[in-house]
């Protein structure tokens, strides 16, 4: 499902605007398995499927296959709904240069919220 990311993104030109001063790359983990986002001027450049031996990104999301399922879900549970309650509930962690993350959070909330069942933005 993560290999859509990249479709999705760029298919969506007013999430595209919203993030075009971001050019960055993020480790994203579910589980043991880990991607490479490559993200330049808001479009999605790259998904890299891992394993990484020592992977170059500024800033990394980590969390278990059950969340993100819970996260994908068409309409995800109270607590589920939002990366950010996933990092409130500390089952979601965020590692690394946490600066460009939060300056970007609608940017990645909206983006990440692609990959929902229904592809929506939540």
């Amino acid at each position: 499902m993560i290999e859509t990311l990249k479709e999705r993104v760029n298919g969506d030109a007013a999430l595209v605007r919203r993030g075009r001063f971001l050019t960055t790359t993020f480790l994203f983990e579910i589980g043991r398995t880990a991607w490479l986002i490559a993200v330049h001027e808001g479009r999605i450049a790259s998904v890299t499927k891992g394993p990484f031996v020592m992977p170059s990104s500024c800033f990394a999301l980590r969390t278990t296959e059950a969340e993100w399922d819970r996260f994908c879900e068409r309409r995800p549970p109270p607590g589920s709904n939002d990366i950010m309650a996933l990092i409130k509930r500390r089952v979601l962690k965020a590692e690394g240069d946490l600066q460009v993350f939060m300056a970007n959070l609608r940017y990645f909330k909206e983006a990440l919220a692609k990959l929902r069942r229904d592809g929506a933005a939540a």
